[in-house]
């Protein structure tokens, strides 16, 4: 038996380009024992904002090592982060087509709290999946490994061979989205385009927010 297999990094509310990922794999292996890495979309998200791309950043609690595992990362509670999260989301989609239909679903990531990075942004994750209607099987690592293209695995159903696709340094924000080469960012509508012209491969939020139940056609036409 083969399949292919898509490896991620967790992302807080990650790109368009993370997405199309999760729509063109059936099944999704997500990283859990890598170690934190700073200045990823692991606790950083995109948006565009009335003045432009406007960075939103979940603060940690400092690791007592270099080496901490994701999984194991901790949410701080420094700066009334989540307040200030919310009302950049207001101030920059309360005028979006999409804000007001969406806003009750995304307000208790916001009002809740969370102990580790990985499982608030796990929980993310799965509502996003189910706004958008997408339904990939995402099973998190059990340990981490170099992925060399190729993994064997004897399973229930007997000796499986998975060819992964492996994403976890390449979806970044220090990577341009344009050397995917699995991926095309098409545009669509934003609410402040004819400021700032079209704002490729921003948080998800950006593209629910902005086109509702055609974010799926998006993702769709964005996987080559």
């Amino acid at each position: 038996m083969m399949n292919t297999v898509c490896l991620l990094s967790t992302t807080y509310f990650g790109p368009v380009q993370y997405y199309a990922k999760l729509y063109a794999y059936p099944e999704v292996w997500m990283e859990a024992h890598e170690h934190y890495v700073k200045q990823t979309y692991r606790n950083r998200c995109l948006i565009a904002s009335p003045s432009g791309v406007q960075a939103l950043t979940v603060p940690v609690v400092k690791p007592g090592t270099d080496k901490c595992l994701m999984k194991d990362i901790r949410i701080s509670d420094h700066g009334n982060w989540r307040h200030l999260h919310w009302n950049a989301l207001e101030t920059a989609y309360r005028n979006s087509p999409f804000f007001e239909y969406y806003a009750d679903d995304f307000l208790p990531f916001y009002t809740q709290k969370w102990d580790f990075l990985f499982d608030f942004n796990e929980a993310i994750r799965a509502k996003v999946c189910e706004l958008i209607d997408l339904h990939p099987k995402v099973l998190p690592t059990a340990s981490y490994g170099v992925i060399n293209g190729m993994n064997s695995v004897d399973s229930a159903v007997g000796y499986v061979e998975y060819a992964v696709d492996d994403f976890r340094e390449k979806i970044s924000p220090k990577v341009p989205s344009a050397m995917d080469k699995g991926f095309v960012s098409n545009s669509y509508y934003q609410v402040f385009r004819e400021k700032h012209g079209f704002l490729p491969n921003l948080s998800v939020v950006d593209l629910l927010f902005n086109m509702g139940p055609e974010a799926v056609l998006v993702l769709r036409d964005s996987v080559i």
